[in-house]
């Protein structure tokens, strides 16, 4: 008896970006399944936070297909803010709304993209910031938090429009090195419940700890795409040893 294979959520086919004569992606390939986390690693530059705002649609892919539940989301009829409440993204520098406070930050979306009752959006919010830790600060503004709880009040944000993905881009790197270990343990948490997501990051022993999948970026290419096991274990190919030597050596 054969099991019918699961049409993957997301699938990025030949995904090219130029910035002017410079090619940042090459021919990226690959595919999400429900439930994936997948870590996305590399050096700097070699186009890991591209790709992400490609997928996001924040960067207009120069050529190339982005399939979300089966559906080209380049196809110009397309809702590009109504995708990103599906494909929704955590970023570096928390792009909070400074003039919002935390509990107006959370709702902004629901409300204006979602059209949900400001009560619904308030109870969706109250939920995630719970979640999040961040329950005790609705009335603060981002200028009165610590990186670190912007970050999770980010990531609140993000959940609040009930994505069924979402993107994080470098999410700690911004922060201080012992306000890190708490965005984390929110995002392994998400991880655990089932939340599909891919995580650009520098934070080596969560991608081996915690994803499903792991890819190595390169100059623009996926080198490597692997289980933790396979990536941080054996690795197939020199460039991804010599990365992952590199990063040994400086823990």
């Amino acid at each position: 008896m054969t099991t019918e294979k699961k049409k993957p959520i997301l699938a990025i086919n030949h995904l090219v970006k130029y910035f002017g004569e410079r090619e940042i992606l090459k021919d990226i390939d690959f595919e999400v399944g429900q439930g994936n986390v997948i870590s996305v690693i590399g050096a700097s530059g070699s186009g890991k936070s591209t790709m992400l705002r490609c997928i996001n649609l924040l960067e207009m892919p120069t050529s190339g297909d982005i399939i979300f539940e089966g559906k080209n989301v380049l196809d110009t009829s397309n809702n590009i803010a109504l995708y990103r409440t599906k494909v929704g993204m955590v970023f570096q520098s928390f792009n909070l709304f400074t003039n919002m406070t935390v509990l107006q930050n959370c709702m902004v979306s629901p409300v204006t993209v979602l059209k949900r009752s400001r009560e619904e959006a308030r109870q969706t919010a109250m939920k995630y910031l719970e979640k999040v830790g961040m329950a005790q600060y609705i009335n603060a503004r981002p200028d009165q938090l610590s990186g670190g709880q912007k970050q999770r009040v980010a990531i609140a944000r993000a959940l609040a429009i009930k994505p069924q993905i979402l993107l994080f881009d470098e999410p700690t790197s911004a922060l201080d090195p012992q306000m890190v270990g708490e965005v984390l343990e929110v995002m392994r948490e998400l991880a655990e419940e089932g939340l599909t997501m891919i995580i650009v990051t520098h934070e080596m022993a969560f991608a081996r700890d915690v994803s499903t999948r792991v890819i190595y970026m390169a100059d623009g290419v996926i080198v490597e795409d692997g289980t933790p096991q396979e990536v941080f274990g054996s690795p197939k190919h020199e460039r991804t040893k010599e990365f992952l030597a590199r990063f040994t050596q400086n823990t």
